[in-house]
C-alpha cells in the first residue's frame, strides 16, 4: 500500500507490501466464522427439510449469506487519500454489501468439505472468486445499458461510466492477491488456484466476447450447439466448476474429485445460466428487480431464442422484435408467446432439468455420502427449481 507524507514543498511516496500480516489478522475470526455442515443439514432435517431438496441450499445461502459478505469485504482495501474511498473504494464496498445469496464462495467452501477439508482453508479463494463475479457484473451492466442490479440503480448510473468501469477493475485486481497472500494454504496449492482463477477469467470473457458480439451483428444464425458454447465459458465455468474445483483442490481432494466436480460444476452452472435465461423471461419478483425481459431488449440469443428461431413459423417477427430494443410490455409479451408457442420454454427448462440430473448420478461416484455432498445436490435441485 502506498503511502505519502509532506515534507517541506516535497511529497514523499513510502510502500508498505500487501505481506501475510494483512490477511493473517481476519485469519483467527474466519475460523470462528467457520461453517458446520453437519449441525446445519441435522438441524434443518429434524425440521423436516427433505436432504436434497432445493429448499436445503435456500436455507444454507439465507443462513451463510451475510457471514460470507462479511468475510469477502474484509479484502477490499482503504484508500491512502480520502477521495480514492469516495470515488472507488467505497462505492466498490456498497456494491460488494448488496451481494445477493453469494451461491458460487458458499458452494467453494461446501466442495472444500466435502473432500474432507478445513472449511477455513477455502475462504480465500471464495472471497476471490466473488471478488470476480463484482467484476463481471459491473462490466456487464455498462456493456448492456442495464438500469438495475439487485433490485438498486446499477453504479455506472449512480457513479458514472468512468468510475464504475474503474471499480471493477479494482475488484478483478485484488483476486489473485487475496489467495497468494493467504498463509493458511500451502505455496503449491496457491499456485494452482492461481492458475485456475485466470483460467476461469480467460473463460468468461470469452464468452462475453460471443454474446456480445452475436447481438451486434444481428447474428440470427445460432444454433443451440453455439449458445451452450457461450453459455459454458460466459457462466459455467465461474458460476459452478471453478468454485467446485478451487473448493476440492484447497481442500486436499484427489485428482479424480477435484476433476469430477469441475464437471458437476460446468453441468450445473450451465443449467444455472438456462434457468437464469428462463427467469428473465418468465420469472418471479426477483428476476423483474434485474430488468425484466430485458434480454429482448438487448436481442440476447439465450437457448431459448435460438431454439425459437429454428422451430417457430413466426421467425421473421421474433428477428424483428430482437432487433428493435424494444422495451413495450406488450412487444415482449408477444415475444414470450412466439417462444412459448414453439415449445422453446419447455425445451430450455427440460434441458436444464436433464443436465442437474445426469450431474447428480456422476457425483455420487466420486463423492462419498455426507452433509456436503447432500448440500452440493440440493444445490443442483435449486439452479433448475427457481421457475417452480
Amino acid at each position: 500500500m502506498r503511502r505519502f507524507t509532506i515534507v517541506g514543498n516535497t511529497l514523499v511516496f513510502s510502500w508498505k507490501a500487501f505481506d501475510m500480516t494483512d490477511i493473517s489478522s481476519h485469519v483467527q475470526s474466519f475460523k470462528q466464522a467457520s461453517i458446520d455442515f453437519d449441525t446445519f443439514c441435522e438441524q434443518y432435517g429434524e425440521n423436516g427439510t427433505d436432504q436434497g431438496s432445493p429448499e436445503l441450499f435456500e436455507q444454507y445461502l439465507n443462513r451463510f449469506a451475510d457471514e460470507a459478505g462479511d468475510i469477502i469485504n474484509t479484502f477490499i482495501p482503504e484508500g491512502t487519500h480520502p477521495d480514492m474511498d469516495r470515488y472507488l473504494y467505497a462505492p466498490l464496498r456498497a456494491y460488494s454489501e448488496n451481494g445477493g445469496k453469494r451461491h458460487r464462495p458458499l458452494i467453494c467452501v461446501a466442495a472444500c468439505s466435502a473432500v474432507g477439508g478445513d472449511p477455513v482453508h477455502a475462504f480465500s479463494s471464495a472471497a476471490a472468486i466473488e471478488h470476480f463475479h463484482t467484476a463481471a457484473l459491473i462490466h456487464d451492466d455498462i456493456a448492456d445499458d442495464a438500469s438495475l442490479r439487485r433490485g438498486e440503480p446499477c453504479m455506472h448510473l449512480t457513479e458514472g461510466e468512468g468510475l464504475a468501469i474503474n471499480a471493477g477493475d479494482l475488484a478483478l485486481s485484488i483476486v489473485n492477491g487475496i489467495v497468494m497472500r493467504d498463509p493458511v494454504l500451502d505455496d503449491s496449492v496457491k499456485v494452482r488456484v492461481a492458475i485456475e482463477l485466470v483460467s476461469m477469467a480467460q473463460s468468461t470473457v470469452e464468452g462475453q466476447a460471443l454474446d456480445i458480439g452475436w447481438a451486434r451483428d444481428g447474428r440470427y444464425d445460432i444454433t443451440p450447439e453455439d449458445y451452450l458454447v457461450m453459455a459454458t465459458h460466459k457462466t459455467a465455468h465461474y458460476s459452478g466448476a471453478v468454485p467446485l474445483a478451487v473448493g476440492a483442490l484447497v481442500g486436499g481432494g484427489t485428482e479424480e474429485q477435484i476433476e469430477g466436480l469441475r464437471v458437476y460444476g460446468l453441468d450445473t452452472g450451465l443449467a444455472f445460466q438456462i434457468q437464469d435465461d428462463l427467469l428473465n423471461l418468465v420469472g418471479t419478483k426477483e428476476a423483474k428487480e434485474k430488468d425484466f425481459r430485458s434480454d429482448i431488449t438487448e436481442g440476447k440469443r439465450t437457448l431459448v431464442v435460438v431454439h425459437a428461431l429454428q422451430h417457430s413459423d413466426k421467425r421473421d417477427r421474433l428477428i424483428e422484435i430482437l432487433s428493435s430494443k424494444e422495451t413495450d410490455p406488450a412487444v415482449l409479451e408477444e415475444a414470450v408467446s412466439i417462444m412459448r408457442e414453439a415449445g422453446s420454454i419447455d425445451y430450455a427448462r427440460e434441458y436444464a432439468e436433464r443436465l442437474t440430473a445426469n450431474a447428480q448420478e456422476r457425483l455420487a461416484a466420486i463423492i462419498p455420502d455426507s452433509t456436503a455432498r447432500r448440500l452440493l445436490v440440493s444445490m443442483a435441485n435449486w439452479f433448475v427449481d427457481r421457475l417452480k
